[in-house]
């Protein structure tokens, strides 16, 4: 009987793909990555989603209910020094980071897939919403049945052999769905509610976060116009964001936006609207998905956020990565987040925004 390894979060999503699995005779095996510190009963009950004892319990639970083996990996420290870490690094140097990138690609691909195929697993399967098939001699992520809830995104750094090893059955359905199956199977996190973006920044307040972890990481320094006027003092460019415009503690007659943060000097620059949309942009760390590289200019979609609608955009090489033209200006387009490249419902790869083109 063919073996899998379920990654269990304690949520909806990876509780019915276990019960799917198990319908359809997989031999199970349910693992939960431990990853942050316990929250007190306050703070777990606000918040409600995964990272939680409550959570934890619900997947062992769900395992229990399901007949499965089940194990906790205690993962804190490998999550303390790339995704924190790198989250923390990211602010400091005036760059706006995405920890579930991080997060996806190193902790839950690269160690669960080595851990299910240690186990004797042939997959690795979790309850993100998104596809992949096998198209020309390469395994291609495709966006979900459920275009709100489409995680492609944030899984573009997915390699050839991850994508070999991993399972996405929640791909072709919508979330209504899942929660009704959910229900109708009984299982114990059926009503769970989703869980937050950043799963260790509890309250959603990261300037508070990086406040409270690296205080002294958090520095002074000037705020200037586009002609190099200074106009006030920030309080550490990690506590700020590109196109930000309130809390700037600033005045000015015509509003004014955060258009570039620069860890040279530690200077927050700002600008008026129009100086704020971008031609394009640079990224480095380019990870090809539907292709094996990109050797000549084509034309793609592109996300430049996770929640940013897509856009037409030329890719094409570049001696530092590959350049994004867009057909039409963009806004606040921020270094440090990730483009993703889409043909139709095809994710073709997607990389780090390091530059962008004025």
């Amino acid at each position: 009987m063919e073996k899998i390894l379920v990654a269990m979060s304690g949520g909806v999503d990876s509780s019915l793909t276990a019960a799917l699995l198990k319908e359809q005779g997989y031999h199970l095996i349910g693992v939960t990555m431990d990853v942050w510190k316990a929250l007190d009963p306050e703070e777990e009950a606000r918040q409600g989603g995964c990272c939680t004892l409550g959570a934890v319990e619900d997947a062992r639970q769900t395992a229990f209910d399901l007949g499965m083996p089940y194990y906790v990996m205690n993962l804190r420290d490998t999550f303390q020094e790339t995704v924190i870490r790198y989250f923390i690094d990211e602010y400091t140097q005036g760059r706006t980071p995405n920890p579930c990138i991080m997060c996806n690609k190193v902790v839950k691909f690269d160690i669960l897939v080595e851990k299910a195929k240690q186990l004797g697993c042939s997959h690795v399967a979790t309850g993100h919403y998104a596809r992949i098939e096998y198209e020309n001699g390469r395994y291609v992520l495709k966006k979900a049945r459920d275009t709100h809830k489409d995680q492609t995104y944030v899984l573009y750094g997915l390699t050839q052999d991850q994508l070999a090893h991993v399972l996405f059955p929640l791909g072709g359905y919508l979330k209504e769905e899942v929660r009704k199956m959910s229900f109708e199977r009984g299982l114990i996190s059926a009503d769970r509610p989703d869980s937050q973006e950043i799963c260790f920044v509890t309250d959603n307040d990261y300037k508070g976060f990086l406040k409270r972890e690296v205080p002294d990481e958090l520095k002074l320094g000037p705020i200037y116009d586009m002609q190099g006027n200074r106009l006030g003092t920030h309080e550490g460019i990690a506590l700020y964001t590109i196109g930000q415009r309130k809390g700037l503690g600033i005045t000015s007659d015509t509003p004014l936006y955060v258009a570039e943060l620069r860890s040279t000097d530690n200077a927050v620059i700002v600008g008026k609207k129009e100086e704020i949309f971008s031609k394009g942009l640079i990224a480095e760390k380019v990870n090809w998905i539907a292709i094996e590289d990109l050797t000549k200019p084509t034309e793609v979609t592109v996300k430049v956020r996770y929640k940013s609608l897509e856009v037409l955009a030329m890719i094409e090489p570049h001696a530092e990565g590959v350049l994004v033209t867009f057909k039409e200006e963009q806004r606040a387009v921020t270094p440090g987040q990730a483009v993703v490249f889409y043909d139709g419902d095809s994710v073709v790869g997607g990389g780090t925004i390091t530059k962008v083109v004025k």
